[in-house]
């Protein structure tokens, strides 16, 4: 299969963006929802931000506080035998009964482009954490049309685990929040563009903490807040590169062959791919096909190295006619596209045996 990357990668990086707190730094402009608005095409980015800690011995971490209605910021000691740093992500308590600190926050803000290609980045956020759900950040939003509104699903995350927002804009300029749709812990929630049969479907992630996996389900809903009807969509594949955990990525794309949806895989070295899937156009909760190997894989600098590497993650993909644009976020860091051929996507998945999903 032919995969055409931009010239122009990464599209948008840290170093683009002013930071929107004070005394901090941006670290990631990654995950982005993928919108066409008009002429433009809307790249709704994750924006991470870190404190800038006052000495090497010390890292800092920022929160939402419900009670102040405001941001926190939290100081570390380094040498504190009580904390755990080995992942620069996170500030954990060795005592499992303290709940672990982020050493960044997320917020979504929008980067606009007629070319698709040069982006501007809006001064403000579009999302900014606002209350207890969201008290770590927001991240990793979906962006969907549907009956002309823009719907956007995206991830919350607090002490209370990680959960499912939802959102909707006319302009990408207002929002208005609808509060949890999926509560902890779920992820990579993605609507279908139109209802089928009636019904709206949403593809989501859950995180057993027991038994099961982190794999792909299906739900239903009548009015895109309340949902249900789940079913378990497709799971993992031990020794191949969705072996450990996978989610949706672009919203579904409707073919004449079925909904087509392009979702990430990660094995257990912690390597994340793109592959596809093709789900029956009257039932998407039945699996048709599959793919055996990934379309996109991490293989340029910019894929393989940053602030947590090997990463190619999809949150949208803009399509004109048989041309997929994927939009993607490279190594939790910076902003990438490649573009495809729908029809060789299509004609690369693996047709699966009934029952066998």
């Amino acid at each position: 299969m032919k995969v055409v990357r931009y010239a122009e990668n990464p599209l948008v990086q840290p170093s683009d963006i002013e930071p929107h707190l004070e005394q901090s730094e941006v670290i990631g402009a990654f995950n982005a929802g993928t919108a066409k608005l008009r002429n433009e095409t809307i790249l709704l980015l994750r924006v991470a931000e870190r404190p800038v800690s006052s000495d090497n011995e010390h890292v800092s971490a920022v929160w939402y506080d419900p009670d102040a209605q405001g941001l926190r910021t939290l100081e570390f000691n380094l040498n504190d035998e009580a904390l755990d740093f080995r992942d620069s992500r996170v500030i954990r308590y060795k005592n499992k009964s303290q709940w672990s600190y982020l050493t960044s926050v997320s917020y979504l803000r929008v980067a606009r482009s007629t070319d698709g290609r040069h982006f501007i980045v809006d001064k403000e956020p579009l999302l900014f954490p606002n209350n207890r759900y969201e008290a770590f950040g927001v991240e990793d939003p979906r962006i969907t049309q549907i009956e002309g509104r823009f719907y956007i699903t995206y991830s919350v995350v607090s002490t209370e685990g990680v959960g499912v927002g939802l959102a909707e804009t006319e302009d990408f300029v207002t929002v208005r929040r609808h509060g949890l749709i999926f509560p902890p812990e779920n992820k990579d929630v993605v609507l279908f563009p139109e209802r089928v049969n009636g019904k709206f479907f949403a593809l989501h992630r859950p995180v057993p903490s027991g038994v099961g996996q982190p794999e792909v389900w299906i739900a239903q809903s009548d009015n895109l807040e309340h949902w249900g009807n789940h079913q378990h969509l497709i799971g993992l594949r031990e020794g191949r590169w969705d072996s450990r955990r996978m989610g949706a990525g672009a919203v579904p794309i409707k073919t004449d062959k079925g909904w087509l949806e392009i979702y990430h895989g990660a094995d257990h070295n912690d390597r994340y791919c793109m592959g596809a899937l093709l789900l029956d156009v009257n039932n998407p909760a039945k699996v048709i096909a599959r793919s055996d190997e990934p379309i996109l894989t991490p293989t340029e600098p910019y894929e393989t190295e940053g602030f947590f590497g090997n990463v190619v993650f999809s949150c949208g993909a803009v399509v004109e006619d048989d041309v997929v644009k994927l939009y993607y976020g490279v190594a939790d860091t910076a902003m990438a596209c490649a573009q495809f051929s729908l029809r060789e996507i299509l004609d690369s998945l693996t047709y699966v045996e009934p029952g066998a999903e």
